[in-house]
């Protein structure tokens, strides 16, 4: 039988609606606050944002999502999907416009609407467009939010033009809504440390988010980041590093926490660094293979809430 050392997100889908569940990536005309007026973004952000993934964005969303679920339908004869809006800040537009777009994912078989946006993006209106989806279609709803580190200095670094708070503020409004919250968060960034990493851990089981993405840095072509690594004004951390990094960020994890990727997936033609030179489920492998070997899981150090410091008298 095979042992997990992590809450897999593949297998929470599969029990959680009771069969495999696919995604399917939708692209619609949106950017973000961080780009405009001349402003480049986020540093590591190239054009497509984060939609190097997707097959096809030359039709509406309707269109797109038949065309992906009739090419997945056939291929793996799959029958549940989730639209998944990921390029950009997908709530970044008018609530009027964001209403039709996402009212264009309600289709047979769409068993769920999975939104990413950043934390300062995210309003009621927009929450409430989504409730109303959800009810009336018995559709469930995701709202991924980029965070990427709990180090708000490193944040500054990468011109996020968020911070910390604006994280906490968010995760909070999504969960009164009793939406599921997916968080992603970047490993190697190159100011964070250890102590951010089990930092951002502890920081996304207290917000109760549901579901984790983990992405290691990878340097897009034409991007800020892309000259910074050219001219040598910062240096990524090696391979080895980055899984010791990754098995402590799962130690300090909350076990309910279901884990949707560790590591990034970026076509080789569009970075200039990506996962070392190897592919990112060799490392995925290898990870998987030492938390077995070092006996470490998912939770293992998951012991610093509920007044943790007092826990003797008790």
């Amino acid at each position: 039988m095979e042992q997990y050392v992590y809450n897999r997100y593949a297998a929470y889908l599969k029990e959680h609606y009771g069969q495999k569940v696919y995604k399917l990536p939708v692209h619609i005309d949106v950017s973000c606050p961080n780009r405009k007026n001349g402003k480049y973004g986020c540093t590591y952000c190239g054009e497509k944002g984060a939609g190097l993934e997707q097959k096809s964005d030359a039709f509406c969303v309707e269109g797109q999502l038949k065309k992906n679920m009739d090419y997945i339908a056939k291929r793996y004869k799959a029958k549940k999907f989730i639209a998944y809006f990921q390029s950009f800040t997908n709530t970044y537009l008018p609530v009027k416009d964001f209403k039709e777009n996402m009212e264009q994912a309600v289709q047979e078989n769409i068993v769920e609407i999975a939104v990413s946006t950043r934390p300062d993006c995210i309003r009621k209106e927009y929450l409430e467009v989504l409730k109303d989806i959800s009810e009336k279609n018995k559709i469930e709803i995701t709202i991924e939010l980029g965070l990427q580190t709990a180090n708000y200095h490193s944040l500054e670094k990468v011109n996020r033009g968020h911070t910390l708070v604006e994280y906490i503020e968010a995760a909070m409004l999504v969960k009164q809504y009793d939406f599921h919250l997916c968080t992603h968060i970047m490993l190697n960034l190159p100011w964070d440390d250890r102590t951010d990493v089990v930092e951002s851990a502890k920081m996304v089981s207290v917000m109760r988010s549901d579901f984790i993405k983990l992405h290691s840095l990878y340097i897009e072509k034409g991007t800020v980041m892309a000259e910074q690594y050219q001219n040598h004004l910062f240096e990524i951390c090696s391979v080895e590093e980055y899984k010791e990094r990754v098995k402590l960020f799962l130690e300090y994890l909350s076990p309910d926490i279901a884990v949707q990727r560790i590591l990034s997936r970026v076509p080789e033609e569009d970075s200039i660094f990506s996962n070392w030179g190897q592919s990112w489920w060799k490392i995925r492998d290898e990870i998987e293979a030492e938390m077995i070997a070092e006996n470490r899981y998912q939770s293992k150090k998951f012991h610093y809430l509920g007044g943790s410091g007092v826990k003797e008298f008790f």
